[in-house]
């Protein structure tokens, strides 16, 4: 098999192809056939791994942008009610664009928007990511305690137990692979969806042996509520419920006590750390350095752009950093190799991906090239990339597959995405 081979990185060398895999990283001499990618003086790293995000939200950018998570969402419900599955292949084709150009190559997506039980919206998630040429994982959302049960979801978003189960097991049979696409179950949070569903979603997914996702201890005023609708803690729902269990990862994570925190990594639970927005939202800071002390799984998300506008994932490595150190009090909370290791392999680990994240031979060949040409004053490759200006890929494989090249997403008309956005975005807002 010919072999495409990344010749004259700066870091870490060279890396040779083969079909899908990484077959060789450091010094690779050429063989006869051997196609040549030139990547003199750039940083390569393996593809960024995206464990949160919500695309839908492309559509509802730069609203309610001074408040706080429960007035910014019952603000944005109202609209979200309104999309169509045509705007959802629309949001997703630009925010699957910005991320590829942002070095995603893996993209889990909570989508809990299933009006009306339409669930062809799972479909139109898993084209547009095939057409953009990423891999998706698909969070299933859930949600069955709408606004007169005394959730935060309107009543048109939520379903009885029993078909969001079903459907979700159809949309496992119709779309998981668990390689280009996989499908997870997850009840959007403790405050939209009941214990019932907590417990029946665990149940199938141990059964069809996929992961579990849900937002959990995202906002202080969390923990009293999920006593009020529950009478449990978030974590003692999810004990109670049976997702104390290393096939499951949550997102934000901000307010977790001590003992939390050991309970999670004791069982494995990953989380998606969301800096930019629960920087946006005033959430707090999430505990990253506890949460990998006590073993816990930890990958970066941006989460929706309705609450992170930038809606790219590179940023959130430097300030993930930042943000540990100023938690910490100290610059060595977090390193700049531990912050590209919470993009890469800490996101694979929480999506339950051993293929993923490192560039060594045996793994997926997704993998991300930066351009290094004005970092080369700084003597340290990955503090020159974590801490050096902003960019976007010079070139991105995906399965050994280009889908960037000299800074061109190859598939998508971004221009053309955006502007569909724009136009589906003013219809929304009136």
């Amino acid at each position: 098999m010919n072999r495409l081979v990344l010749r004259g990185a700066r870091h870490p060398g060279d890396i040779a192809v083969a079909g899908d895999r990484i077959v060789a990283v450091g010094r690779v001499d050429k063989r006869p056939g051997d196609r040549v990618l030139r990547c003199d003086g750039d940083i390569v790293t393996a593809g960024l791994v995206n464990t949160h995000h919500h695309l839908f939200q492309w559509l509802t950018r730069g609203l309610a942008v001074d408040t706080g998570f429960f007035t910014w969402l019952r603000s944005l419900y109202p609209l979200w009610s309104r999309i169509t599955a045509d705007d959802l292949r629309a949001a997703a084709r630009l925010g699957l664009a910005r991320l590829a150009l942002s070095g995603a190559t893996t993209v889990a997506d909570h989508h809990y928007l299933v009006l009306n039980g339409d669930d062809s919206v799972f479909h139109v998630l898993a084209e547009t990511a095939r057409e953009v040429g990423v891999r998706l994982h698909i969070a299933r959302g859930m949600v069955d305690r709408g606004e007169s049960a005394g959730g935060l979801a309107p009543d048109m978003m939520a379903e009885p137990v029993d078909a969001a189960l079903a459907s979700a097991e159809q949309l496992i049979d119709d779309l998981h692979d668990g390689d280009r696409v996989a499908v997870a179950l997850a009840p959007a949070s403790p405050l939209s969806a009941s214990r019932e569903m907590f417990r029946a979603a665990a149940e199938l997914a141990d059964h069809r042996a996929v992961r579990l996702h849900t937002h959990l201890a995202e906002d202080p005023a969390e923990r009293e509520r999920c006593r009020a609708l529950h009478g449990l803690t978030p974590i003692e729902l999810l004990e109670e419920t049976g997702w104390l269990t290393a096939s499951t990862w949550i997102a934000h994570a901000v307010h977790l006590d001590t003992d939390e925190i050991r309970r999670l990594g004791s069982h494995g639970v990953g989380v998606a750390h969301c800096p930019g927005s629960n920087s946006r939202l005033g959430d707090g800071i999430c505990p990253v350095v506890d949460l990998v002390a006590a073993g816990v799984p930890v990958g970066l998300g941006v989460d929706g752009a309705a609450s992170h506008e930038a809606g790219t994932l590179f940023p959130e490595m430097r300030l993930a950093l930042y943000l540990a150190r100023q938690r910490a009090g100290r610059p060595d909370a977090l390193t700049t190799r531990e912050a590209l290791t919470l993009a890469t392999l800490g996101g694979a680990r929480c999506l339950g991906r051993d293929d993923l994240g490192r560039l060594e031979p045996g793994a997926a060949a997704d993998i991300a090239v930066w351009p290094g040409d004005d970092l080369s004053d700084i003597a340290d490759p990955v503090a020159a990339l974590i801490l050096g200006p902003e960019r976007r890929v010079r070139h991105l494989l995906v399965a050994g597959e280009p889908v960037v090249s000299e800074g061109h997403l190859l598939t998508v008309d971004v221009r053309a995405a955006q502007a569909d956005v724009a136009a589906r975005a003013r219809r929304l807002s009136r």
